[in-house]
């Protein structure tokens, strides 16, 4: 993704890399953001929650992690991190684990995407990760609602002024 590279970062608070996600403007519904503070102060990750339903619970998860980042580290059959924190957000405190993964090519602009998608003993959870050209990991976990190629066309970087304080 030639798009996609990593920032310098200008403003501690915000992260050094782009972050590829769906425009809050194009979201008809809430959207929360949450940096991953290392200790040094720089950022080991964003998530974005989208919440649809106005309130009443997130629809979505869309993490950006990069290399090295500890919320990547997972052990065999636990879930990602994106889903860990879609469930802590909705409450459920049912355990649920990876019960497999699939690769799937999808096209992105003009870049070939080999995205993974995560099977879930909660089969209410929908959950993809790809790797992006610059290393981060983007994962997508999705409550109650399939997700279809079509989600991938919406995906683009968000402007780093949305990160700063």
């Amino acid at each position: 993704m030639s798009f996609l590279r990593r920032r310098n970062a200008a403003v501690p608070a915000g992260p050094d890399f782009d972050v590829l996600a769906m425009d809050p403007s194009d979201w008809p519904g809430n959207l929360g953001a949450g940096l991953l503070p290392a200790p040094d102060g720089t950022c080991q990750g964003v998530f974005l929650r989208y919440d649809l339903l106005g309130g009443r619970g997130p629809a979505m998860i869309i993490g950006n992690l990069p290399e090295h980042a500890p919320a990547r580290e997972v052990a065999e059959g636990e879930v990602p991190f994106e889903v860990a924190q879609l469930l802590a957000a909705l409450e459920n405190d049912e355990p649920v684990a990876v019960t497999g993964v699939e690769e799937d090519p999808v096209m992105h602009e003009d870049n070939l995407l080999i995205v993974r998608r995560v099977k879930c003993s909660e089969e209410r959870i929908s959950c993809v990760q790809f790797d992006r050209s610059d290393g981060v990991l983007v994962t997508i976990a999705s409550w109650d609602r399939p997700i279809t190629n079509d989600l991938y066309a919406l995906l683009k970087p968000l402007p780093a002024e949305l990160f700063q304080q």
